[in-house]
C-alpha cells in the first residue's frame, strides 16, 4: 500500500527575514530577471554597453577639471582623474543599485499581483543586473592605472571585500526604499534628488583627509565612506582609509541590510493588494 506524500503549510515566522533555500530554487528566474535589465537598457541603444564606459568616466572627467584643476582638492598623492574615477565607479555601482532596486517593484507590479515567487527576487535582480556595468568600469579602472604607472600590490585581494560591502549596504537600502516605494510613491520623485546630495557627502570627488580627524568617525556614519575609501586603498593606495571609519560605515551597512531584510519580509504580503 503506497503512501501519498503530505504537505503541510505553516506560516512564515516573522523573524525568518530571508529563505535562502526558496531564493535557490527560483534563481533562473532571478538570472531571467537580471538578463532582461540589462538587455532592455541597451536595446536600441546607438553605442550599446559604451554607455557603462561613459556613465562613470564623463562625470570624473568634469569633476577633474572642476574640481581638481580649479579647486585644487586635495587627492591623496595621485593623479586626481584615477582618484576620482576609482571613486565614480563604485559610487556608480552603488548609486545604480539604489535606483533601479528602490523603483523594481512598482516597475515589475504585472509580476507582482499575476503569480507567486520571492518578491525579494526582483530588487535582488535588478541590483545583480547593475553589476555588469560595474566589471566593464573595472577594466577602464585597470587601464587608467596602467597608463598612471600604478602598480597593484596585495591589498588589492581586499577589492572584492569592499565591492561586497557596497553591494550589501546597496541590496539593504533598495529594500527599504523598494518596499516604501509601493505604497508611497514619493520616493520615486525624491529618490535622484537624495542620491545626487548622498555624493556630495561621500569623498567621491574629495578625500576624507580634508574632514578634520575630530569628525572623521562621526564622517564615517555614512556607510558609503568606508567602501569608497577602502576600494581606494585597496588598488591604487591613495586613501585617508582606517580602520576606525570601515568599521563604523560597514557596521551601519550592516544594520540597513538586516533592518531592510526585516522591513521587506513584513510588508511582502501586502505588495499584491497596495500596488
Amino acid at each position: 500500500m503506497s503512501v501519498s506524500p503530505v504537505t503541510v503549510i505553516e506560516p512564515k515566522s516573522e523573524w525568518n527575514i530571508f529563505n535562502f533555500g526558496e531564493v535557490f530554487r527560483y534563481r533562473d528566474l532571478l538570472f531571467l530577471l537580471a538578463k532582461r535589465d540589462i538587455s532592455l537598457r541597451y536595446k536600441q541603444s546607438a553605442i550599446g554597453v559604451l554607455w557603462a564606459v561613459l556613465q562613470p568616466l564623463l562625470p570624473a572627467l568634469m569633476f577633474t577639471i572642476i574640481f581638481g584643476m580649479f579647486a585644487k582638492l586635495p587627492s591623496d598623492g595621485t593623479s586626481y582623474l584615477l582618484f576620482v574615477f576609482c571613486g565614480t565607479t563604485i559610487w556608480s555601482l552603488f548609486s545604480q543599485s539604489l535606483t533601479r532596486a528602490g523603483n523594481s517593484l512598482v516597475g515589475n507590479a504585472n509580476l507582482v499581483t499575476k503569480i507567486y515567487f520571492p518578491r525579494i527576487i526582483i530588487p535582488l535582480s535588478s541590483v545583480g543586473s547593475v553589476i555588469f556595468d560595474f566589471l566593464i568600469s573595472c577594466v577602464v579602472l585597470a587601464i587608467l592605472m596602467a597608463i598612471h604607472n600604478v602598480v597593484p600590490t596585495v591589498r588589492m585581494f581586499l577589492f572584492p571585500i569592499f565591492v561586497l560591502q557596497t553591494f550589501v549596504t546597496a541590496f539593504g537600502i533598495s529594500l527599504w526604499l523598494s518596499a516604501l516605494n509601493v505604497k508611497y510613491r514619493d520616493f520615486t520623485y525624491a529618490l535622484p534628488f537624495v542620491i545626487q546630495v548622498w555624493m556630495y557627502v561621500t569623498p567621491v570627488v574629495y578625500a576624507s583627509s580634508i574632514v578634520p580627524d575630530k569628525y572623521r568617525l562621526l564622517f564615517s556614519i555614512n556607510p558609503a565612506v568606508g567602501f569608497i575609501e577602502g576600494a581606494r586603498w585597496s588598488l591604487i593606495s591613495s586613501s585617508s582609509f582606517n580602520l576606525p571609519m570601515e568599521l563604523v560605515s560597514a557596521g551601519i551597512g550592516i544594520i540597513l541590510f538586516i533592518s531592510g531584510l526585516w522591513y521587506f519580509r513584513r510588508m511582502e504580503n501586502q505588495f499584491a493588494d497596495v500596488i
